[in-house]
């Protein structure tokens, strides 16, 4: 066996010097062509390279030139389909014999395609142009031509070089459409040569999601003032590079994405339009806590197609994610229902495609500046609610009404959330009276005793907890600091005057009971790697100067092992972190 790489073919690397340099130009970036080497026999020897009514690209193999000439035989087939003429309804049946054009027809093609190469720059003709290229269109040239014969300076070599397809083909594959968003996308790029960079707004193709976009103000006051603070982009660039198939939304940047190459009529861009804006004003994207992001974007929008459908706001496109079994349901009930098949649902699509979510976690464009999120979206549903219900304009569903009037009700603050989890396990001990403790705190009468208010001894040895402290040097000491702080706070508040506090980072150390207010100026952050909680739930688990129904409170930044607590227990966490498992007792975010 040979140990030499078999030497490559230099005029098979000008070929594809040339395709690339075709390839890489936004103008043609949209039509997706395909490089192939077309089979002996396949081509006329005169021809250079055809292309099919599929945008397939088949190329010579024997022939011999510059990787110049090769691009403007590939610029010259991607412009015939960019320029409709393999498109049955733009040319006569009788410009059409099978799937090739008659002579005249072809020859007038080729004449308009070199006439814009000509402007372009782009390449090398093989052979040299006429110096006059006639103005005329396709179409009046093929019939002058037709009648009088086509003129020896314009007659193609070889066969034609490119084929017609269907009319059911022509609307699946919509060249033109593409080639027009090319011609955009490189004006765009010209602009940005010649002065500031652009922003995804500025490349905003035209379409009828703009009509539907306008038909939530004028027409559907349950989202009208949500659609007045939402700005479309429909860039297919960008969409092309976060794979965006239909649509998805960002509700940092109050911008809804589109795919300007996804067909779907005005009514059916009105439910897509309506979906984002749903996502985004009902804060899913914030709302995923310690769930899996993709199945939490299945879930919800199961819940907000159900919506749309009762409510019949515009058409629902084909393939979306719809369950009746589903309706009513939250989305937090829907997740749980479905994460038992994660196979099954990662399958599933969003308006993103499939395996991905249409709530972006960054935006691709710039930020909003000084705004309050929480309370945009929340005044935009709120008002848009009363708005539709005092003009009777239709029916909301009762989970919808729910979601948008539970906004006006932000969730707990985590210090408050810990507050209340004190209380469920420490509830006040009634105070009693005795003279085992006499009391002589009355001024008028100091020698006369009387009863003083005390506790129950074992109440007081039974009011303590355990604290799981993650040390390791991930850890944010100023966060740190403050979930100390306010444990402390809260525990002398309920009267316990002491915690088995545990020290983790690589190894767990047993700090023992410490009195409440000494756990901060205790903790040290150590930094020495890894974090290993579990031996320190362990210890607490098994002591036996714990009681065995004491809560356990583990602070962690979730870089940490997964953990096994047989015992009432809650985790704080900082704000954004996750947690490597799925945690049964309560989770609370430090911000």
């Amino acid at each position: 066996m040979s140990r030499h790489k078999p030497k490559a073919d230099p005029w098979r690397e000008e070929v594809l010097k040339g395709w690339k340099a075709v390839a890489r130009r936004a103008l043609f970036s949209l039509l997706d062509g395909e490089l192939y080497e077309a089979d002996e026999g396949m081509l006329h020897p005169d021809t250079w390279a055809i292309v099919t009514e599929y945008g397939e690209v088949y190329y010579h193999p024997t022939r011999r030139a510059p990787a110049e000439e090769w691009t403007w035989v590939f610029a010259h087939l991607l412009l015939h389909v960019g320029f409709g003429h393999a498109d049955p309804r733009t040319c006569a049946p009788k410009d059409v014999d099978d799937d090739r054009p008659v002579p005249a027809y072809h020859a007038a093609c080729c004449v308009a395609v070199d006439r814009f190469l000509r402007t372009l720059k782009l390449g090398r003709c093989p052979a040299p142009l006429p110096a006059d290229l006639p103005d005329n269109d396709e179409v009046t040239l093929s019939e002058q031509w037709r009648r009088l014969g086509v003129p020896p300076q314009f007659q193609p070599m070889g066969e034609p070089d490119f084929r017609i397809g269907t009319a059911e083909l022509a609307e699946t594959l919509d060249f033109q459409r593409s080639f027009a968003i090319g011609v955009a996308a490189t004006a765009t790029e010209a602009l940005d040569r010649a002065g500031a960079p652009r922003t995804p707004a500025e490349g905003h193709v035209k379409g009828p999601w703009d009509a539907a976009l306008r038909w939530f103000m004028s027409s559907y006051p349950l989202l009208g003032a949500l659609a007045t603070g939402m700005s479309i982009v429909s860039d297919a660039q960008l969409a092309r590079e976060w794979d965006i198939a239909i649509a998805a939304v960002s509700s940092e940047a109050g911008e809804i994405y589109v795919n300007p190459l996804a067909k779907h009529s005005e009514p059916e861009w009105r439910f897509v339009l309506a979906h984002e804006m749903l996502h985004a004003a009902l804060r899913h994207g914030e709302r995923v806590g310690m769930r899996d992001p993709y199945l939490w974007n299945v879930a919800c929008d199961y819940v907000i197609n159900g919506w749309l459908v009762e409510m019949g706001v515009g058409e629902m496109p084909e393939g979306l994610l719809y369950d009746q079994s589903l309706s009513g349901m939250s989305a937090e009930a829907v997740y749980d229902l479905i994460a038992v098949d994660l196979r099954r649902m990662r399958k599933l699509a969003t308006l993103r495609g499939r395996g991905l979510g249409d709530q972006l976690d960054r935006p691709p464009g710039r930020v909003r500046d000084y705004v309050d999120l929480d309370e945009y979206y929340r005044n935009a549903l709120r008002t848009g609610l009363a708005y539709h219900q005092s003009a009777g304009r239709g029916f909301v569903p009762a989970g919808l009404e729910q979601e948008i009037r539970a906004l006006d009700q932000p969730p707990l603050p985590w210090d408050a959330q810990l507050a209340r989890w004190f209380d469920e396990h420490f509830t006040p001990e009634e105070k009693r009276r005795s003279y085992a403790r006499a009391s002589r705190r009355q001024a008028s009468s100091p020698g006369i005793p009387r009863p003083g208010w005390i506790r129950p001894e074992e109440t007081v040895r039974k009011r303590t907890f355990g604290v799981v402290l993650d040390t390791s040097g991930s850890m944010d000491v100023q966060l740190l600091g403050k979930a100390l702080g306010a444990i402390a706070s809260y525990a002398a508040a309920r009267d316990v005057p002491r915690a088995r506090v545990v020290f983790c980072d690589a190894a767990a150390y047993d700090a023992g009971y410490l009195p409440v207010e000494e756990i901060a100026g205790k903790a040290k952050v150590r930094g020495r790697g890894g974090t290993y909680l579990q031996p320190g739930v362990r210890l607490l688990e098994h002591a036996d100067d714990f009681p065995p129904d004491g809560p356990v409170l583990v602070i962690t930044d979730g870089d940490c092992d997964v953990l096994r607590i047989r015992r009432e227990h809650a985790f704080l966490v900082p704000r954004g972190a996750s947690l490597p498992f799925r945690p049964r007792g309560p989770v609370f975010f430090l911000t």
